[in-house]
């Protein structure tokens, strides 16, 4: 059997002629173009997404000074905490610094015993007993000076007796403890409750 389009009729030949037409049309636009259209749909997408990354990216690039004078400012405020509340303890400045305030206020530092910190949980309480001696004007005076120093010194138990051979300069002797404070590196863990408390 001998087939051949050429011998058919013409509007068999141009059906035939639709017929294969379509079914190409129809395997091209199945099998060729909606994998391509989903695919650029696909690359649409993330090209849209990269557009709104760079879009967040230069916005935040725009904000970059104004961060890092905020980052400056906090440095700057980090510093001067750090003057209130030192990381380590510096037993020869604080013993300097309160024997110059000690002798501007005409007082003599008779003892200066520091004693174990006391660990809390963001800092430790350093407690230093002192023993002065001079007058009740002066020891005011010192105590004055102390509560003006950046680092916070905390005074308590203040025992002020009068002397039995007083001096036009030294009239009293005075015991007490300043605690001052130290930050800690890492906050101390929180120690449970005891069961039944």
């Amino acid at each position: 059997m001998n087939l051949s389009l050429t011998k058919l009729p013409w509007y068999w030949q141009l059906f035939a002629f639709v017929i294969l037409s379509a079914s190409g049309t129809i395997g091209f636009y199945y099998y060729i173009e909606l994998p391509m259209r989903s695919d650029l749909a696909a690359r649409q997408f993330q090209l849209t997404a990269l557009h709104g990354d760079v879009a967040k990216g230069l916005a935040t690039a725009k904000k970059l000074p104004q961060f890092r004078l905020q980052v400056s400012e906090l440095e700057a405020r980090l510093q001067n905490l750090k003057a209130v509340l030192p990381e380590e303890k510096d037993v020869a400045g604080l013993l300097r610094r309160l024997q110059v305030e000690a002798a501007r206020s005409s007082l003599e530092i008779k003892g200066f015993k520091p004693s174990a910190t006391v660990t809390k949980q963001l800092h430790a309480e350093w407690p230093i007993a002192l023993e002065l001696e001079g007058t009740y004007h002066n020891l005011a005076l010192f105590f004055d000076r102390v509560g003006k120093f950046t680092r916070i010194v905390n005074i308590s138990g203040l025992d002020v007796k009068g002397k039995e051979r007083p001096t036009p300069n030294s009239t009293i002797t005075a015991t007490c403890v300043a605690t001052t404070f130290v930050l800690l590196d890492k906050p101390a863990p929180v120690k449970p409750a005891p069961k039944g408390a």
